[in-house]
């Protein structure tokens, strides 16, 4: 009979976990460090995770079950919220410190990085989804938005910056991220469906660009 694993156990190794990375880095944590830190032992953490990436993967996903949805009535409030968090984040110990060591990781492992995506990213990916979705119920956005896409254009300037710091990542970004998102970058052209776009001085242009649906 297997015995039931101890919750408690589980819970002091996350919350160490989230404690040592602030402490010691990703890449120098240790599974001793952790069995000492959460008063157990190392055969107890090997039974209930894989390996170490996978006890930080899940201690990253733990700030997923407190974050609110906002839900202002004002789809563009809404993702300027989400957009910030999502900044703000990048300080975060459990985010933005592992983050640019984890992505190497999580290219090697397929098993890491779909545990990754699933319970650290996807709940923030689903709480996009329905601020957007309730955008299209309102009239807000268009009613073929591709909701994945959205998700990336909102998202990527804030992890781009984050990665590389080519540029900065302040509190005004957010807002800027979310107004280029849903207003877009045409200028004076009018943007046509059939990849043409019409300029103010009336002249027609052909664009390599595939039609959207």
């Amino acid at each position: 009979m297997v015995r039931p694993q101890d919750e408690r156990i589980t819970d002091a190794v996350l919350d160490s976990a989230r404690e040592l990375l602030g402490e010691v880095g990703y890449r120098n944590l240790t599974v001793e460090a952790l069995a000492t830190r959460a008063r157990t032992t190392k055969p107890a953490i090997r039974r209930r995770w894989p390996s170490l990436k996978h006890v930080i993967v899940d201690a990253m996903a733990t700030d997923n079950s407190t974050m609110a949805e906002p839900d202002t009535g004002c789809t563009h409030c809404d993702l300027v919220i989400l957009v910030e968090e999502l900044r703000r984040s990048m300080d975060d110990v459990t985010l933005g410190k592992i983050l640019p060591a984890l992505v190497m990781d999580l290219a090697d492992d397929a098993d890491l990085k779909r545990r990754f995506l699933t319970t650290a990213w996807q709940p923030r990916r689903e709480r996009t989804n329905r601020i957007l979705e309730r955008g299209i119920a309102r009239g807000e956005l268009r009613p073929d938005l591709d909701l994945e896409l959205a998700q990336d254009l909102l998202a990527a300037t804030v992890v781009y910056r984050f990665l590389f710091a080519h540029a900065p990542l302040g509190p005004d970004v957010s807002e800027q991220i979310v107004e280029y998102s849903l207003g877009g970058i045409a200028g004076d052209a009018e943007v046509r469906h059939d990849g043409t776009c019409r300029t103010a001085h009336g002249d027609v242009r052909k664009h390599a660009t595939r039609p959207r649906p």
